[in-house]
């Protein structure tokens, strides 16, 4: 039995219309951002930075996800340049977000003199939360899924009735890569947040190399299986690139890190006091 998909629309207000796309993706935000500031604060990094730089850090994160998007679809904005601003219209990629929310806070820690990969490490966990919860923004669009399957699949999954009717897209029922991903975020949470605060185990840095290597070593997979991909030379997916390569990089940064002397401070030995007097200084 067929069933109409879900409206994508949440709420109408005469000619404005509220996406449940924005409403997913602006709760997740929120929800990070709550976390962050709490942690920030145990860890001794002041509340009202972390806030001013999440202020500067947003804006930054939709133009990055953006370009990142048009960069590799340069032919058709060349020949529509009126598109490239029309966001509306579908088109941004998160780890061209997730690069230019990096840079901000590098810049941003630079110039407050705050401990870098402190900041990298609280902010973390959070991100990809708000990553496992904006995948369900791609749900309500029917969108970011992947190739064509049988509904003997999807309910073998046992799935929800309401997720399997929303993978029903043109006549064909779909795999839900969307879902895959965020729950390979959600699971990407649970872990760090429960490694994060064993005492003797994770040096300041090392949380975030944990959150890139995670979330790189999923999305290099789901991306191989979504039909929406970006591709470089029609030869390799996009992602599936830059996921490799951020996944070895964190890695080999980390061991690298670790054959230092002396080596970088645990991420607990961060106290409000210590960050306080080694910012002053």
């Amino acid at each position: 039995m067929l069933v109409a998909a879900l409206n994508p629309i949440a709420l109408q207000l005469g000619p404005l219309e509220i996406h449940w796309y924005g409403v997913i993706i602006a709760t997740g935000v929120v929800l990070a951002v709550i976390l962050a500031m709490r942690e920030s604060e145990r860890r001794g990094v002041s509340s009202d930075d972390l806030f001013d730089m999440i202020l500067w850090a947003l804006p930054f994160t939709l133009i990055g996800a953006r370009l990142y998007y048009i960069l590799f679809e340069l032919p058709y904005y060349l020949a529509h340049p009126g598109e490239m601003i029309a966001i509306w219209h579908g088109g941004i990629a998160i780890y061209g977000g997730l690069i230019a929310a990096a840079i901000v806070f590098i810049v941003f820690c630079h110039r407050r003199q705050l401990p870098t990969w402190l900041v990298l490490d609280i902010a973390a966990p959070c991100v990809i939360l708000g990553q496992a919860i904006g995948r369900w923004g791609n749900f309500m669009n029917q969108e970011a899924f992947g190739a064509k399957t049988t509904l003997a699949f999807l309910q073998q999954l046992h799935l929800p009735h309401f997720i399997v009717s929303q993978m029903l897209i043109n006549g064909a029922y779909r795999q839900p890569t969307f879902l895959y991903e965020s729950t390979w975020d959600l699971l990407g949470f649970i872990v760090i947040m429960a490694l994060r605060h064993r005492k003797q185990l994770l040096r300041q840095g090392e949380v975030f190399l944990l959150y890139i290597s995670w979330y790189a070593f999923g999305r290099f997979f789901v991306e191989g299986m979504r039909t929406d991909s970006l591709w470089l030379f029609h030869v390799i997916r996009v992602s599936q690139m830059l996921s490799l390569i951020l996944f070895v990089g964190a890695i080999g940064l980390w061991v690298y890190r670790r054959r230092q002397r002396p080596q970088p401070p645990l991420y607990l030995a961060a106290q409000p006091q210590q960050t306080k007097q080694a910012k002053e200084r």
